[in-house]
């Protein structure tokens, strides 16, 4: 979320900025301005109303020689309430009205992400790896199939489309590379979290899920709650309303959880198998940080992603999102992309986002550099550390064999007991 004095100070500053995602938005700060504006005027008149108020409170005890003037004063009163009330009403439905607009900006651009309107307009940054292309690899769930690691119909029997359940080896393959990714965050300073799956609309808010995709997720019924689109949410709201000293900044989380997500996606090649499902687990890398060190700190967080596709010896290209293409809470986002032999084509695998203070204000999370000084609001940073199910799926593709067997990558072996080789 944007401050509203900021944009109230500099609003050609904001347009500028936002409209380097959407030229509307510059139609969406004249709006908020004018309602900002009213709000202000009627705040302004119930003040004057409530001075009043505090005036005759204060003659009346003065005129108690003079009946009528305090009958007078009496009914002055009265009619400066009747219209405090409405007035209030007023104001309460026009700071709600603000602060939804408010809600439904954007975060603007860091000054060097690159002007675009969509992903065609992305930029390579880096390529990794050497991608296989051989003709006799299998797509993912062909051959998940083949060696019992991918039950699709009894996923769409206990559930519905979009859901798989995993057997066997695959089970195990899933959660030796869970495990994996765990450690990896671990041995570079993540604190592994747990955190609930049910999360409230407040976390929600907090993050930028909502209100801005509010349709997109799972909600319990008859209850403010809400299955986890992503770690992302539970854990930057661990720090919800809390005001943190420098000495524990950056503070770094870990954490595996299944994600839930309605997103049907378009009909093609990204929705076969297991690319995207409406469950799927994932291990999220989450900081807190200071406004001086949060560019810093994305470039190390992405970087401890990508080790984690070096380790597993996965092919993969590094994008930077252009500015039409970022996610709605980002002011700066890296894409790292697998390869996808049977599609000949690289698939986002993790979205690594620098969100400046933009969620921090909405949750309320600040820091203070000296004890006396005053609080400033705290940078977040996130992303995927990674899909687990998506890097099933590549190692499935990048370790197939002409024989039809998958061999294990060697980090994950220890994990599977020593196995070598799914067959």
């Amino acid at each position: 979320m944007h401050d509203l004095k900021e944009i109230r100070i500099n609003p050609d500053l904001y347009k500028e900025k936002l409209a380097k995602r959407n030229k509307e938005l510059i139609t969406s700060i004249d709006e908020l301005l004018v309602l900002d504006e009213k709000k202000r005027n009627f705040q302004s008149r119930a003040d004057e109303l409530r001075k009043r108020k505090n005036e005759i409170a204060g003659l009346i005890p003065r005129s108690k020689d003079d009946p009528s003037k305090i009958e007078e004063l009496k009914k002055e009163s009265i009619e400066v309430g009747k219209q405090l009330s409405n007035i209030e009403a007023e104001e309460g439905n026009l700071t709600e009205e603000t602060n939804t607009k408010l809600m439904w900006l954007p975060n603007a651009p860091a000054d060097d992400v690159p002007l675009g309107k969509d992903e065609t307009e992305n930029q390579e940054i880096l390529k990794w790896g050497n991608p296989k292309t051989e003709k006799w690899i299998k797509p993912h769930d062909e051959i998940g199939v083949k060696l019992n690691i991918f039950d699709f119909e009894r996923g769409v029997k206990i559930a519905q489309s979009r859901f798989t359940v995993l057997t066997g080896v695959g089970a195990k393959l899933e959660r030796a590379i869970m495990n994996f990714m765990l450690d990896h965050a671990s041995e570079r300073g993540y604190r592994e979290t747990f955190p609930p799956i049910l999360i409230n609309k407040t976390s929600m808010i907090g993050t930028g899920q909502l209100p801005k995709f509010d349709g997109d997720f799972y909600k319990c019924e008859g209850e403010d709650l809400y299955l986890a689109p992503t770690a992302e949410v539970p854990i930057t709201n661990l720090h919800r309303d809390e005001v943190l000293n420098l000495e524990q900044l950056p503070i770094k989380y870990c954490a595996y959880t299944p994600c839930f997500r309605r997103e049907a996606g378009s009909a093609g090649k990204d929705t076969r198998g297991i690319i995207r499902q409406h469950q799927f687990n994932k291990v999220e890398l989450v900081k807190i940080t200071t406004s001086e060190n949060s560019a810093l700190e994305h470039e190390a967080l992405t970087n401890d992603a990508e080790e984690i596709l070096k380790k597993l010896e996965l092919p993969y290209r590094k994008i930077l999102l252009c500015s039409g293409d970022m996610g709605f809470s980002a002011m700066k986002c890296y894409d790292l992309e697998v390869w996808f032999p049977s599609q000949n084509t690289y698939r986002e695998i993790s979205s690594c986002s620098n969100f400046g203070s933009f969620q921090a204000r909405r949750m309320n999370i600040k820091y203070k550099v000296n004890p006396k000084d005053k609080a400033i609001f705290a940078h977040t940073v996130n992303g995927s550390g990674l899909a687990i199910g998506r890097t099933l799926a590549a190692i499935l593709e990048n370790y197939q064999t002409e024989k039809g067997t998958i061999l294990v990558p060697a980090v994950l072996q220890p994990y599977l007991g020593g196995l070598k080789e799914i067959n």
